[in-house]
């Protein structure tokens, strides 16, 4: 049984990692790994996040045979027996397709076994595999699905007891919702993935936001940050206590050369494969040069570059929280377990320790604002 962690207190600024538990054939050699071996290799990355002090570990779900995950809560609580400190959140859980009040006693079951580390991350996902399996086809209306699930996930976390009534299930007349999570409330943040009405949706319900870049200059997602702040002020809610987190691709190797040349081949791979089924043109090595520099989306190299583009972005966008997927594609699993340590180790701290001194100067520029307007 792990050993009880205490209540949940963030960092001032958390830095973690998530995962699709990719299963892509290595392009040099076209093999694939097998599942169990997959599986074995993820929850040895969430113990290893763990045990160098990283805040945060993400599975997402999908329903395709290049990616293991379908089922987040059932590989977080494997993890949950084998760490400590780490929180455990889906990345995301596609809530469309989903009954919200089997997610909310899944997370909460969870929380239990983790004593006290769950969260959920809702999002629509990226791929529609799961609308057939699971709706018979394509919602004609995907909006309106996912706000009503997602309000009777927010009401199954806030009352044990739940009244609701909708569209897309049952009603609810007063049944009782258990087991009933550990912490003081369960975090649910919701997954933005570029679109205005998401972030809008957040702000207004008083929700943390995750915002992915995973492609493109991250200044352009910077009016997706003011929106969702001006969203949660209009509805009474206070953006500073509204966390703001940044997920993208990255990868950390000891060289900057070595991260690159490690990572392009099979992120190419990849993201190709998803071109040729969505329309996107093709990638080419001086694409991925250009997105891992300071200005673009991916973090990819040594450890210092790794984190001058955190504390970049940071300035860009006053977030609390980095999450980084470090496999698109499936790297051996020394090199991703390398990368976590490097993360751990050498980028966690520092980037914790300047954003720390970042606030502090801010906080006494502000008291010393505060005691001259007074004097």
């Amino acid at each position: 049984m792990p050993t009880p962690t205490p209540p949940f207190e963030p960092r001032p600024f958390e830095l973690g990692l998530y995962t699709f538990a990719e299963r892509t054939p290595d392009p040099a050699t076209g093999l694939t790994v097998s599942p169990g071996q997959r599986m074995k290799d993820l929850l040895e990355e969430v113990e290893l996040a763990d045990q160098v002090g990283l805040d945060v570990f993400g599975v997402g779900e999908h329903h395709r045979p290049d990616y293991l995950v379908s089922a987040p809560a059932m590989v977080l609580a494997a993890a949950a027996a084998r760490t400590r400190h780490i929180r455990l959140t889906s990345a995301v859980t596609v809530l469309g397709t989903e009954d919200p009040v089997r997610v909310y006693q899944q997370f909460a079951t969870l929380d239990l076994i983790s004593g006290g580390r769950a969260e959920i991350m809702a999002g629509r996902g990226s791929f529609a595999e799961s609308f057939p399996l699971f709706l018979g086809g394509a919602p004609a209306d995907y909006d309106a699905l996912f706000a009503e699930k997602l309000e009777l996930l927010l009401r199954a976390r806030d009352h044990e007891h739940v009244v609701w009534q909708g569209r897309t299930r049952p009603a609810l007349r007063g049944e009782g919702v258990y087991p009933r999570h550990l912490q003081e409330q369960l975090p649910i943040w919701l997954a933005v993935g570029g679109t205005p009405a998401s972030a809008r949706r957040a702000g207004t319900l008083g929700l943390p936001m995750a915002l992915a870049i995973i492609g493109g200059m991250p200044e352009r997602f910077v009016p997706f940050a003011t929106l969702f702040r001006e969203s949660a002020r209009a509805a009474g809610h206070d953006p500073a206590r509204l966390a703001l987190g940044i997920n993208s691709h990255g990868f950390i190797a000891p060289t900057s050369q070595q991260a690159a040349d490690e990572a392009y081949p099979v992120h190419a791979a990849v993201m190709n494969q998803l071109g040729r089924e969505r329309g996107w043109p093709p990638i080419t090595r001086a694409h991925f040069e250009g997105d891992r520099s300071l200005r673009g989306a991916l973090f990819v190299g040594d450890p210092q570059q790794v984190t001058e583009k955190i504390l970049f972005q940071h300035d860009l966008f006053g977030h609390q929280r980095f999450l980084m997927q470090m496999s698109v594609g499936t790297l051996p699993h020394a090199q991703i377990m390398k990368s976590i340590e490097l993360y751990g180790t050498e980028v966690a701290p520092v980037v914790r320790a300047e954003i720390a001194r970042r606030n502090a100067g801010a906080a006494g520029l502000q008291a010393g604002l505060s005691a001259n307007g007074n004097s």
